[in-house]
């Protein structure tokens, strides 16, 4: 493995140890990011199954009232922007990267100046096409942009907005999602 690898992985598996340290009762679900990681990148190619890493970002605005959200295309539910890392090994890259593509938005930041792991999900995707059902285990960052950038809709989505969040409920029932709002909207500025 070359030595950037090591030392991307390295900071992968510090980063959800320090998630670890500060959500412990997620503890349990830590400890499945922590064995797939153990496999090392290939476990951040969407072929590799049962699953693969992902990578997403909770978007919100400055004063923490509003979340991006995109009306996802192929699974038909608002969820927060994010999707494969394709082999990309820093997951905050490829959050970013997703939040850019999916958004049309240029700009984000963390609001702590640093990036820290928000929220780690594992969910089921539904076999889609010659996919078959897999398992995402999605690592979420928390990034905020200015709510008056134009917004681009992508082709892998039905549309993307500012949500209000005491309003979240009215468009997602997804748990892993509610949850990942509040933390960010606990995080301070």
């Amino acid at each position: 493995m070359v030595h950037e690898e090591v030392e991307q992985l390295q900071s992968l598996r510090a980063s959800l140890l320090r998630y670890r340290d500060r959500y412990p009762r997620e503890a349990k679900t830590v400890g499945r990011f922590l064995d797939l990681l153990a496999e090392g990148a290939p476990a951040f190619r969407r072929g590799h199954l049962p699953g693969h890493f992902t990578a997403s970002a909770v978007i919100v605005d400055p004063p923490r009232q509003h979340v991006l959200l995109t009306h996802h295309r192929k699974l038909g539910i608002w969820v927060q922007l994010g999707g494969h890392a394709d082999g990309e090994l820093d997951l905050y890259a490829a959050a970013t990267r997703e939040a850019q593509e999916e958004s049309g938005i240029a700009e984000f930041r963390s609001p702590l100046g640093v990036e820290i792991v928000l929220d780690v999900d594992i969910h089921t995707i539904p076999a889609i096409g010659p996919e078959p059902e897999h398992l995402h285990f999605d690592v979420r960052y928390l990034l905020v942009a200015d709510p008056t950038d134009p917004v681009v809709v992508s082709d892998e989505s039905h549309d993307v907005k500012w949500i209000p969040a005491i309003e979240l409920e009215r468009y997602s029932e997804e748990v892993a999602l509610e949850r990942a709002v509040e933390k960010a909207l606990s995080v301070p500025s």
